[in-house]
């Protein structure tokens, strides 16, 4: 995977210290600290709900500059108890950021999130601006209801032959509420429907997530209790709307206006369409929008891994995208 890595990637690095933090009575979550341990602080926060983080997430960033921290939210990867959604919401992930950055000894870091990784780092944002620097934000994604559809229903009109695999576990009777289906099959008694069903929705996401064909992604995406663990993150997020009331983090961008933003976004991201990333700059014009016109929703498509080392490295020099 790493020999397949955009050029535009620093090199391959590892962990300096890393550690599990204790976060409430159930869940544990864990976190790793990359590059330069005096240099300036940025935040990685990953996707899914639940997807986990990928050793490609550390290349994003000049190590010799950056101190480069990334963990795994509630329920996603080496985060205890896998695939967890008690006690599992926005707000509850925000406060574990918070928490991460005091127990760090952090004052102030830039925030760097992709697909749900931007809608936490906006949640986050909003909620304390005073402990950010500034933001880079990949593939947008706001969780209305509109978006959460989309995701459902509307990514079949680009990729057919996925969607119908999409529906093959679902009776026809069931499939005008698919996300309700799914919720059922992922959350229910039965081991082997947990499995069908996440098998199902992973791959349905892996097949739509690139501008060119990945069939390893869509393959690999099925991956046992890992894989079932982003099904019902996802669905437990979608379920609750990401735990926002609608068009919340738009209302929200007077706190973080102020602030250095860079969006980049895909010109044929079919996951999270670029009207989304659209609506956020209209509503937060002093942020910079970058369209990249030969991208999917993957951040590791070249134009799109370009696009973002390109922002870590402008913001190193001037903290700014303006």
């Amino acid at each position: 995977m790493t020999d397949n890595a955009p050029a535009s990637l620093f090199p391959p690095i590892e962990p300096h210290r890393s550690g599990m933090l204790p976060v409430d009575e159930l869940h544990t979550l864990y976190w790793e600290e990359c590059g330069n341990p005096q240099g300036e602080p940025v935040l990685f926060l990953h996707g899914g709900p639940g997807a986990g983080l990928s050793p490609q997430h550390r290349r994003f960033f000049d190590p010799a500059h950056y101190r480069i921290v990334l963990f795994e939210q509630r329920g996603a990867g080496r985060s205890t108890p896998l695939g967890e959604v008690r006690n599992n919401t926005t707000p509850l992930l925000v406060a574990d950021i918070e928490r991460l950055r005091s127990m760090l000894n952090i004052e102030r870091w830039l925030v760097f999130g992709g697909s749900w990784g931007s809608t936490l780092a906006l949640a986050y944002g909003q909620k304390y601006p005073e402990r950010c620097t500034g933001f880079i934000l990949r593939g947008i994604f706001l969780c209305t209801q509109a978006e959460i559809d989309w995701f459902m229903h509307g990514m079949g009109w680009f990729f057919p032959q996925a969607r119908d695999r999409f529906l093959a576990p679902i009776p026809e009777a069931e499939r005008g509420d698919l996300l309700a289906a799914y919720a059922r099959r992922l959350f229910s008694d039965n081991p082997a429907q947990n499995l069908v069903a996440a098998t199902a929705w992973s791959h349905y996401e892996g097949a739509c997530l690139h501008l060119l064909p990945q069939p390893e992604t869509v393959e690999g995406s099925d991956s046992g209790t890992l894989g079932l663990a982003v099904g019902r993150l996802e669905a437990h997020y979608f379920l609750h709307r990401g735990f926002f009331t609608e068009q919340q983090l738009l209302r929200g961008v007077d706190y973080i206006r102020h602030l250095p933003a860079a969006i980049v976004q895909g010109r044929y991201d079919v996951v999270c369409p670029p009207a989304t990333a659209y609506t956020l700059h209209q509503a937060w014009p002093e942020a910079r929008l970058q369209i990249v016109e030969d991208a999917g929703h993957a951040a590791l498509e070249p134009g799109t891994a370009a696009a973002l080392v390109a922002a870590t490295e402008q913001f190193k020099t001037n903290h700014t995208f303006r």
